[in-house]
């Protein structure tokens, strides 16, 4: 099999040949038809999480062993399952991936939060992922049908898809007269907004530095738009909500936008940290319990989500994302479109013949 691995941080990703693997036990093999380039890769190819204040979280931090295979927003092909696979899936049909693996024998694995399993091992951060031409992982109940749906985009829903939606679902209950402010209109924001405009009736604020993604966040369903470059985004959420936003989804999540995110909350409202480009909040303790607000994260989602959001998707009731293709040769130049801003919507990354 050939895959394109991460040998050393901010070098090209490196054609490996190998052999391919065969299924043992659970586990199936699939041939992989597509993979989304996400920009979480980014922090895995630099070899740090930003932490804020100088300080940086390395992957020798995580345990993470270089070279390994990166891509998490796999869809492929079942092409062999191992001699104790329930044969719940069918081979020669296509599958979206859910990455986000557990141990499977944990507390939050069997409630259905592998996504919180103090050991998860995820494709392409802990196993061998999608930028490859073939993949293995642990079991058949990971695979989703995506019947009915264009699998390039169904590609960008194993991680922007599912991680947009599990942070939206936590805003759904603000009160009718509440507005949604979203942070960020990238890849995963703008699948946010695409969710959001569907799935909750409040109006919709979207706060970006880019036009270009904040008209494809108009297109999306965005019922307001604000670029804080061009003015003040405090000033104008404060003139479009009574007394502030009900939640705030932040697909940033650097310094800057948590500090805009926590100061535009009403009374009694949530901020939801999603994005991963790092940095730190600092919140006089006082204001938590004197403005009643709620601070959370939101990471990724489980598989029982994975499920909803696919009949969601099925269903017509969230609109796709733009997304192109490109051979999976090119990750390395699609890493650093993505690092530039030069992506809008998504690209996946296609293996050679697929």
């Amino acid at each position: 099999m050939k895959s394109y691995q991460l040998v050393a941080a901010n070098a090209p990703l490196e054609l490996v040949e190998s052999d391919t693997p065969e299924p043992q036990g659970h586990e199936v093999l699939l041939r992989i038809t597509a993979c989304g380039v996400c920009h979480s890769d980014l922090h895995f190819w630099h070899g740090y999480y930003d932490l804020g204040d100088g300080n940086k979280m390395t992957l020798e931090d995580r345990n993470i062993e270089l070279p390994f295979t990166m891509g998490h927003e796999p869809v492929g092909e079942v092409v062999a399952l191992g001699p104790d696979a329930a044969g719940g899936v069918e081979v020669g049909k296509t599958y979206l991936i859910f990455p986000w693996l557990g141990c499977g024998d944990c507390a939050r694995c069997n409630e259905g939060r592998e996504n919180d399993c103090a050991n998860s091992a995820p494709l392409g951060v802990r196993r061998p992922g999608g930028y490859a031409d073939h993949v293995v992982i642990p079991d058949e109940k990971y695979l989703v049908d995506i019947e009915g749906v264009d699998p390039h985009y169904a590609c960008t829903l194993a991680c922007a898809g599912i991680t947009s939606y599990s942070a939206i679902r936590k805003a759904r209950d603000i009160a009718a007269d509440d507005k949604l402010v979203i942070i960020g209109a990238g890849g995963v924001g703008l699948t946010g907004v695409g969710i959001a405009a569907d799935y909750i009736a409040n109006e919709k604020i979207v706060v970006d530095v880019d036009e270009e993604k904040l008209a494809a966040a108009r297109e999306a369903g965005a019922d307001h738009t604000i670029n804080p470059l061009r003015e003040d985004a405090r000033a104008t959420i404060a003139k479009l909500t009574d007394a502030g936003a009900g939640a705030v989804v932040d697909f940033v999540a650097n310094t800057e936008t948590a500090s805009l995110g926590i100061d535009v909350l009403r009374r009694g409202g949530s901020y939801i940290a999603v994005g991963l480009y790092g940095g730190r909040i600092d919140i006089p303790t006082l204001a938590l319990p004197t403005r009643d607000i709620a601070l959370r994260g939101s990471y990724v989602g489980t598989l029982g989500e994975m499920h909803e959001l696919m009949e969601l998707v099925k269903a017509g009731k969230v609109d796709p994302i733009p997304v192109a293709s490109r051979p999976m040769s090119e990750v390395t130049e699609t890493l650093q479109d993505l690092e530039a801003g030069r992506i809008t919507g998504r690209v996946v990354v296609v293996p050679e013949g697929a």
